[in-house]
């Protein structure tokens, strides 16, 4: 039961990084790819009706920490607890730009919004990416499982440069994400950032899959990821070479699946790994919930975790629509 839960947070935190990468990537080019406010409104709608439905996968990766381990949970917030605030005023700033920035007809007001929409989606990506990257690199953790480092032990150079991968490939990802949402000269800009995204994307995908498969773990099922991985990030920029967007959206969408789930299989069956003493890793085995709480957490999940994807479906079944210049970005 242990190991099905590791697997269920592993996923729950891949599809976070796949829904909520585009929004980051929209966010961040919104201003690149819409040059003026209505260009910029049409950009910002094309994640409107979806952004904060593709957060509830992060809350949900938290609560299941929390439920099913509360030992990893307990020192990983504990450890991150800086760069936490930091994260959750970043999704807070960002939620309220979104809706916000369109409330009064004032340049100065949308420009001010716009700042903090691109800071906000420029930052939250690379912090959840050196965060995971955290989790199986190592951090100070002593034979209590408490965070006994600093906020600057947080940042490995590995950790950074995994984090700096996720940013670009969320780039990418918003990027190809618009290419299949709107037309006209934000198309063309859109397309235009994704070619020149594609190389670095490549170099940064591959230099952290070769490197988490070397300094986290190895093994079969890491390889078979790292593979896949790999490829998926190749196909993504041959996929946009030939404007094929919708497959290239598939592309990027795996390429960020896997850079999450190279670190879980990676990583397995650790949690976090201390930098310490090996003897101090927190394990599945040492952290987790009693076997009743398992059980019934599973019975929750197989209830509900249904519910939810019903209505993201429907949810993105009824947007599928492309953009169009002056819109709202209101939802139902």
């Amino acid at each position: 039961m242990t190991t099905f839960w590791f697997i269920v947070i592993a996923v729950l935190w891949a599809g976070f990084m796949v829904l909520e990468g585009f929004d980051f990537g929209v966010g961040a080019l919104h201003g690149v790819v819409g040059r003026d406010d209505a260009g910029r409104r049409e950009v910002i709608h094309t994640i409107g009706p979806v952004w904060d439905g593709n957060e509830v996968w992060l809350i949900t990766a938290g609560a299941a920490m929390f439920a099913a381990f509360p030992g990893w949970y307990a020192t990983a917030f504990s450890g991150l607890y800086l760069a936490l605030i930091l994260a959750l005023v970043g999704l807070i700033l960002r939620g309220v730009a979104i809706e916000y920035r369109h409330k009064r007809d004032s340049a100065r007001w949308r420009r001010r919004w716009s700042v903090v929409l691109t800071a906000s989606s420029l930052v939250l990506p690379l912090m959840f990416g050196v965060a995971l990257a955290d989790f199986g690199y190592g951090l100070p953790i002593d034979a209590s499982q408490e965070f006994v480092g600093s906020f600057w032990d947080l940042l490995p150079f590995y950790s950074v440069v995994t984090g700096i991968a996720f940013l670009a490939t969320t780039l990418l990802h918003g990027a190809i994400f618009l290419g299949t949402k709107v037309d006209g000269a934000p198309h063309m800009r859109a397309a235009r950032v994704a070619r020149v995204l594609v190389p670095l994307v490549i170099l940064l995908v591959i230099t952290m899959i070769v490197w988490t498969y070397l300094a986290v773990g190895g093994g079969i099922l890491p390889s078979i990821v790292a593979l896949a991985t790999i490829a998926a990030v190749l196909a993504a920029g041959w996929l946009v070479v030939r404007r094929r967007w919708g497959w290239a959206f598939v592309a990027t969408a795996v390429t960020l699946a896997g850079m999450v789930l190279s670190i879980f299989t990676g990583m397995y069956p650790n949690v976090m790994v201390s930098s310490l003493d090996a003897a101090n890793n927190l394990t599945i085995h040492n952290v987790s919930s009693a076997p009743y709480s398992l059980g019934v957490l599973t019975v929750v999940l197989a209830v509900l975790f249904p519910v939810v994807l019903l209505y993201q479906g429907w949810a993105y079944r009824v947007f599928r629509r492309r953009a169009g210049t002056g819109q709202s970005v209101t939802r139902p």
